[in-house]
């Protein structure tokens, strides 16, 4: 089942694992604490569903103080049954391990998001390869880490359902080569890795899959469906997809001058499709950049005491007279004035 209401939002239980994830490896929690989704009335909810932004802002903190290939383990090995809610037990509890994962591609949408991330089953003879569908860049280590994550957590899945471990044909993996790999051996069972592939995906014997699961029970999977149905129909996505843009960008411009391809690669999608669905949405990208901008500098003037010199260079501006012209342009005043009316407002 493909939930396009819930398209820019992942499940908050994905978002707690990335969390635990990110201060397992030292990410400070005031570095993320501020996003959208992440305020633990939240987070803690199964009903709500984070936005992908803040998600993916999570992981590339972890991937800025762990390698991609360490993290994806972390995150696997922290990956017990019932982490990602119903989506587990679709796949433990079916018949045999291959009923399971066509149940977890057909409800992906009650973890993942389905505009960016997919899974995919091909059936070829002796073996049946699933492949995480991600088109992020392979030089981006947040990405890398979601599409090794995925495979692995896909195999441990399996196993845990035919109740052996179970030992891949082939790995590809969409990302760059890395100097070492031995997280990603560990997580595969195999040195066989095929790195810069066009798609990511894991490869098994027909036969293992196919094998009944020694635990299953009947009628069990009919209602985890049910119930996977309940789920994205109670499901509350945070934002719609023009707050999950903003959410990007105000990420973005926490760090630097916002450019259109890093709001773009944070999102996952191509800077042309970014530009067509702001139009669908009656703005541009430069009106949107002057909104956050506007608000990041009355934020620090009115909230710290930097000077203008500093308000300007955090802004993107070249100095203090080019955001003295800003600010008389969007208030009609002057940073000075602007800064003395937000401390006697606040006052």
């Amino acid at each position: 089942m493909v939930s396009h209401a819930h398209h820019g939002t992942t499940s908050s239980a994905l978002t707690r694992l990335n969390v635990k994830a990110a201060r397992m490896v030292g990410v400070p929690p005031q570095s993320y604490a501020h996003l959208l989704g992440l305020a633990s009335e939240h987070l803690d909810d199964d009903a709500c569903r984070t936005p992908a932004a803040s998600t993916i802002r999570v992981l590339e903190l972890t991937t800025g103080q762990a390698h991609w290939t360490e993290a994806s383990l972390l995150m696997a090995q922290q990956s017990d049954i019932g982490t990602l809610g119903v989506w587990d037990y679709l796949i433990t509890s079916a018949a045999t391990p291959l009923e399971g994962i066509r149940d977890a591609s057909a409800y992906f949408s009650t973890v993942a998001d389905t505009l960016t991330d997919g899974l995919r089953i091909t059936e070829d003879g002796d073996r049946i390869t699933l492949s995480h569908l991600n088109e992020s860049d392979l030089s981006h280590p947040a990405a890398c880490a979601v599409r090794s994550y995925a495979l692995g957590v896909y195999r441990r899945r399996l196993g845990e359902a035919a109740r052996r471990e179970l030992q891949p044909v082939q790995v590809t993996l969409a990302a760059e080569t890395p100097r070492r790999h031995d997280a990603l051996t560990r997580m595969y069972g195999t040195r066989s890795i095929e790195f810069e592939a066009q798609v990511s995906s894991i490869t098994f014997l027909a036969s293992d899959l196919s094998a009944p699961n020694p635990h299953a029970q009947p009628g069990l999977s009919a209602v985890l469906r049910t119930h996977a149905d309940q789920t994205l129909a109670s499901a509350i996505p945070l934002r719609d997809w023009l707050d999950l843009f903003r959410a990007a960008l105000v990420s973005v411009q926490d760090e630097t001058a916002p450019t259109l391809a890093e709001v773009a690669r944070r999102m996952t999608v191509s800077t042309r499709t970014l530009q067509r669905r702001l139009d669908e949405h009656g703005t541009t990208w430069s009106a949107e950049v002057e909104a956050v901008r506007r608000d990041h500098i009355t934020h620090l003037l009115h909230d710290t005491d930097l000077t203008f010199d500093t308000v300007a260079t955090r802004s993107g501006y070249a100095d203090a007279r080019a955001l003295r012209r800003a600010v008389h342009r969007w208030y009609g005043t002057t940073p000075g004035t602007l800064r003395r009316a937000g401390r006697l407002r606040t006052g």
